[in-house]
């Protein structure tokens, strides 16, 4: 009998490190409605296992490798609300935003894309409120629950 106990006991446990690993489906984390906007405009966005979705627009320096976390970034972006309203933006090459990633200093979404994306890369981003500003959102400009949509493109990279 103990060793059906044994038997059982193995099988569960590996049942269990197996639901926790990486083929376990992320669940969707655009609301229904977001989802349905999103899927008809970027028909072709590809998604990551958190939902971040993305369309690359233009490719940059593929030789170069990509941020990690710590780097310093270069980014020129556009930030609107899923209907198209603009919230913040740096469109300026002279005057790029500049930030450290990795370091929770970024939203999830940014840090996760940026890790990602190439120097000269130029993507469009759809970032679900939980990578974003959550719940509460930062009003008055980002309302709760908001998915983002981002214009953004990576100017440069490095540990300074």
């Amino acid at each position: 009998m103990s060793s059906f106990v044994h038997r059982f006991a193995c099988l569960f446990l590996c049942a269990l490190g197996l639901g926790a690993g990486p083929l376990q489906a992320q669940r969707e984390r655009l609301p229904p409605a977001d989802r349905e906007i999103v899927e008809k405009k970027w028909p072709n966005a590809k998604r990551t296992g958190t939902s971040l979705r993305y369309v690359v627009m233009k490719e940059g320096d593929r030789q170069g490798g990509t941020p990690v976390p710590g780097d310093y970034v270069s980014v020129l972006y556009i930030g609107a609300l899923l209907d198209g309203k603009v919230f913040d933006q740096t469109t300026d090459p002279t005057k790029p935003f500049k930030t450290r990633i990795g370091r929770d200093e970024l939203i999830e979404g940014w840090d996760q894309a940026l890790q990602m994306m190439h120097r000269g890369d130029k993507w469009v981003l759809i970032v679900p409120y939980e990578l974003g500003y959550g719940t509460p959102g930062r009003p008055p400009t980002i309302p709760s629950r908001a998915t983002l949509v981002f214009e953004m493109e990576l100017l440069d990279f490095g540990p300074k």
